[in-house]
């Protein structure tokens, strides 16, 4: 026996009060009384010897301690009701595989074939979870993942999907028609900066043997790069971003290049599973298939 986990309905009336700020919240969401989810969240207290909670008359706040604990509580139930749902999906549908994913990647390039592979291989069923930085196996769930990085993750074997080759500066057609500067449209223009790549504008400026001027890292910073696409498109600077994501776009007269000059960048795109855990079969087909739909 775990004697020092507490109980499981205890954690889940903590959970479910931190992040709805409200015993009767969280009563009706767990489809219990008000007083049980008290006595729960007092019960939980008094066991850890720790104040979750400050009351006052209705309302109630977390502690310190209380917003910590809630966070890490959060974790682990989400990841063992993923861990449970994985576990019906495979017994239920037949192979499942779990995936992490860049969030970008996954909408433009990834999702759009997934559907080609659901027809070839009904029986697997393929579920995404976003990870932007690199993580250890050990601590995730996931049979595997597609990240960006200069070579293979250590402790890992799998296959290079594709490389990224460039990023080209962006804008829409509206923001360059408007440049003050004909010969340097980009001056004056906002840069927007994307945060997984906090450098890229500079290396940039390097690789054209152009001074990067401070004003130019005052520009809004964007957390994916459909994001910054979505920004260029409205006219809110100019964006650098891999071709291969804006390609179509750019055919199609929706963004235009204000500069005909792209970053050379060394990364590429990759699929891999730790080499330490046996992989499935499914996992070795849907590998397969990755192999063949990339050549």
């Amino acid at each position: 026996m775990r004697h020092g986990i507490p109980n499981l309905g205890a954690l889940q009336a903590f959970e479910a009060t931190a992040r709805l700020g409200s015993f009767s919240r969280a009563a009706e969401e767990l489809a219990l009384t008000h007083s049980a989810v008290y006595r729960q969240v007092a019960g939980l207290e008094e066991r850890l010897g720790v104040q979750l909670f400050t009351r006052v008359r209705r309302r109630v706040a977390l502690t310190a301690a209380g917003a910590e604990y809630a966070v890490r509580v959060r974790h682990h139930l989400e990841q063992l009701e993923k861990d449970t749902l994985g576990l019906m999906s495979r017994a239920g549908l037949g192979r499942n595989l779990h995936l992490a994913v860049l969030p970008t990647l996954a909408t433009t390039w990834l999702v759009p074939r997934l559907a080609a592979f659901g027809r070839i291989r009904p029986d697997i069923t393929i579920s995404l979870t976003v990870r932007t930085q690199p993580f250890q196996f050990n601590d995730h769930p996931f049979d595997a993942a597609i990240y960006h990085a200069e070579q293979i993750w250590p402790g890992t074997r799998g296959i290079k999907l594709f490389d990224e080759r460039e990023l080209v500066p962006i804008c829409s057609p509206r923001l360059l028609g408007s440049a003050r500067n004909r010969s340097d449209p980009l001056e004056g223009m906002p840069h927007l900066h994307t945060t997984s790549r906090p450098d890229a504008w500079v290396r940039w400026y390097r690789a054209q043997g152009r001074e990067y001027l401070p004003t130019m890292n005052a520009g809004p910073r964007y957390e994916l790069f459909t994001m910054s696409i979505a920004a260029v498109k409205e006219g809110m600077g100019v964006a650098l971003v891999p071709r291969f994501l804006v390609q179509g776009a750019l055919d199609a007269g929706e963004v235009v290049m204000p500069v005909e000059a792209g970053l050379r960048v060394k990364e590429a795109y990759y699929f891999s599973y730790p080499v330490a855990n046996e992989g499935s079969e499914a996992l070795y087909d849907f590998e397969n298939w990755l192999k063949e739909s990339t050549r």
